[in-house]
């Protein structure tokens, strides 16, 4: 290592320790002792442009062990992001730009958000997934317009959480060469030596999923970890595993420790660790001008990478116009003119059908208009009608396909849809049944977290599916979705429904999770019912009273609606006028103004809610004097309708709730 390498990984070891030291709070452990292998990827191979964080074809770097993050920022504002000394020095606080975790959205060239630890190593197996589909469907002779690398750091805690397991066996299967991660194999976790809990062969493992595996002995050698770089970056029919055993606080009296990984080192330990490393003691954030000097090429070397890609893109559009276009409007995230046009209106003529069915042919419609559209299921497509027919399977040198088969992974599924998403000009989709979004809960909570563009889809909607029976019907995972602040939960009454919450789902900034019948419903008649204008409003009046003024309102999602309008029906010959409301979505109601909302939910009014899901919610919608028909048990094993029946959603149950309303 000459002295200019050692200043520069200093620098970021000390302003990454500093930041921890001021705030009082962080983590300094990862930053000493990763800031080497860090150092040498950054500057030597990873191409960015610090003035323009999402070009195109920058490598994507993510740091997994999000905890290290302090290592992160002192990266970003060493080679010139909008990220300066004081946003540093603000580490941890209030509206900072440098939070706890690394977060996706409010740092410049923080590409997810990371800290729940595998999350990231399973997004960076979404990003190059997205590189190697993008590559294959716009790339020509001459002219790689998509030909970058994923980088991660990722730790020990990384490779301990199952969702890496799952991501790194799927990323194994489809060799994605261009994914590079390093290991920082410190052997040390919050409780003590990883050999307390982790004691597998990591090599080996990883050897078995299909990567391509590298020790590096040393995780100061810096010339050993290039030249592992260079040689991962060479393997393009395997990812690469760079195995760098570190020392987690490296230089301070905590080195190798526990206690180095999540607290300041403390004002003594850190004079020590200056002192054994050669670094001025004074002042705090100290950095050389050679240092700054030499990240600030990256400024330089990174606007000449984007303006020859762009002149290459110019190039490519007089070549390929039409490719050229649909690239430029994924960029742009646009939609095609017309994108929604030739979606199926379904007829009361076709009979019932089960919202996943008609889910299947929504997609299947969007597909030819939607060349961004990308996805798959856990296994499952055949059951959550989710495969785009006439697309091929995405893998085995069909990279341009668009059909993924994720594998039983729903855990890594979610996050690889995220980082699809975050890879940009993707529009990706993952697919499971609904008792299965308890897997995915933690890439779906990132997901509204980071708001990213990613579709949820979620079959076997409630205890209707029938008899493969409690295990398998969802109860309360409805509430649980709705419980994630930034998430759009969609669960509609029938066909048409569906079909506008596509729409809603395919122009909506944000995740969206659909939640679908396995059951056959009742197709409503869009001629009759103001499906359209009222889905996107979260909730409309399907059905009004027979009267100026109704006796009771009833309010239900999904396949529940049906029922509804069957209660109505009995209701009127007992001379009781009712209003059925459709809600297909709290979060969309919830955004009306108070004057709508009051028009669907008239005050003063009785109101008893019919949901297959657990009750927790309801009460803002029915308050205090309503009702709630809905799931206070698991279900049983029989037959759907049977189920439906027992379990009190039938005609004769919701018409004794709603007679026990009225005065």
């Amino acid at each position: 290592m000459n002295s200019l390498d050692e200043i520069c990984i200093n620098t970021l070891r000390f302003l990454a320790v500093d930041a921890v030291e001021r705030a009082h709070s962080g983590h300094p452990g990862l930053p000493l002792d990763a800031a080497p292998m860090a150092y040498v990827l950054w500057t030597r191979f990873l191409r960015h442009n610090p003035r323009n964080p999402l070009w195109l074809n920058r490598d994507r770097f993510v740091l997994s062990a999000g905890h290290g993050c302090a290592l992160l920022y002192a990266l970003l504002h060493m080679t010139g992001y909008d990220l300066s000394l004081d946003d540093l020095k603000r580490f941890r606080q209030w509206g900072s730009k440098t939070p706890g975790h690394p977060e996706y959205g409010k740092t410049p060239g923080v590409e997810a958000t990371t800290g729940p630890l595998g999350q990231g190593f399973a997004m960076g197996v979404g990003m190059a997934l997205a590189e190697r589909h993008l590559s294959s469907c716009f790339n020509r002779p001459g002219f790689s317009l998509v030909d970058h690398y994923t980088y991660a750091i990722v730790s020990d805690g990384d490779l301990m959480e199952g969702i890496s397991s799952e991501a790194a066996s799927l990323a194994g299967t489809l060799g994605l060469g261009k994914l590079v991660y390093l290991y920082d194999n410190n052997h040390i976790s919050i409780e003590g030596d990883t050999d307390l809990a982790f004691t597998e062969s990591v090599q080996h493992r990883f050897e078995a999923y299909g990567w391509h595996v590298q020790p590096v002995a040393n995780g100061n050698d810096i010339g050993a970890i290039e030249h592992a770089i260079q040689i991962a970056r060479s393997e393009w029919s395997r990812p690469s595993l760079l195995l760098i055993r570190s020392h987690i606080g490296y230089g301070s009296p905590k080195q190798d420790s526990a206690s180095a990984h999540g607290e300041p080192l403390g004002k003594e330990a850190l004079k020590a660790t200056k002192k054994t490393l050669g670094w001025p003691l004074e002042p705090e954030f100290y950095i050389p001008e050679e240092a700054q000097a030499y990240f600030q090429a990256a400024l330089t070397k990174g606007a000449h990478w984007e303006m020859e890609w762009n002149e290459m893109f110019d190039a490519y559009q007089k070549e390929h116009p039409d490719l050229a276009a649909i690239l430029q409007r994924l960029l742009h995230h646009e939609l095609p003119g017309g994108w929604d046009e030739n979606l199926p209106l379904f007829s009361t003529k076709d009979g019932q059908m089960a919202t996943r069915d008609a889910s299947g042919k929504v997609m299947n419609a969007l597909a030819e208009k939607l060349p961004v559209l990308i996805g798959g299921s856990a296994d499952l497509s055949p059951s959550t009608k989710t495969t785009l027919m006439g697309y091929s399977d995405f893998g085995f040198d069909q990279f341009c396909g668009r059909n993924i088969h994720f594998g039983v992974r729903e855990h890594a599924m979610g996050a690889i849809v995220n980082g699809m998403a975050l890879h940009g000009a993707i529009l990706p989709y993952g697919a499971t049944f609904l008792i299965f979004s308890d897997y995915m809960r933690p890439p779906i909570r990132l997901a509204a977290l980071m708001q990213t563009h990613s579709i949820f889809i979620f079959t076997h909607d409630s205890i209707g599916l029938g008899e493969d029976g409690p295990t398998h019907q969802p109860v309360e995972q409805l509430t649980s979705l709705r419980a994630i602040p930034g998430l759009v939960v969609m669960r509609p009454a029938d066909a048409n429904e569906t079909r506008v919450c596509w729409q809603i789902a395919v122009s909506h900034r944000g995740p969206v999770a659909l939640v679908l019948s396995r059951q056959k419903l009742p197709v409503l008649d869009p001629s009759h019912y103001p499906i359209v204008s009222g889905v996107e409003r979260g909730a409309y009046i399907l059905a009004e009273a027979q009267a100026a003024r109704p006796d009771l309102i009833l309010i239900g999602t999904g396949s529940e609606v049906s029922l509804l309008l069957q209660a109505r029906e009995r209701l009127i010959k007992k001379n009781v006028h009712s209003r059925v409301v459709s809600m297909p979505s709290w979060e969309l109601f919830d955004a009306q103004q108070r004057e709508y909302q009051e028009g669907i939910l008239m005050p003063g009014i009785p109101k008893l809610a019919v949901e297959a899901a657990a009750p927790l919610g309801w009460r803002k919608y029915v308050g205090d004097a309503g009702d709630i028909i809905c799931m206070n048990r698991f279900g049983a094993s029989a037959p759907g309708e049977t189920v439906m029946h027992e379990l009190g959603f039938n005609v004769e149950n919701v018409v004794t709730h709603a007679m026990a309303l009225l005065p």
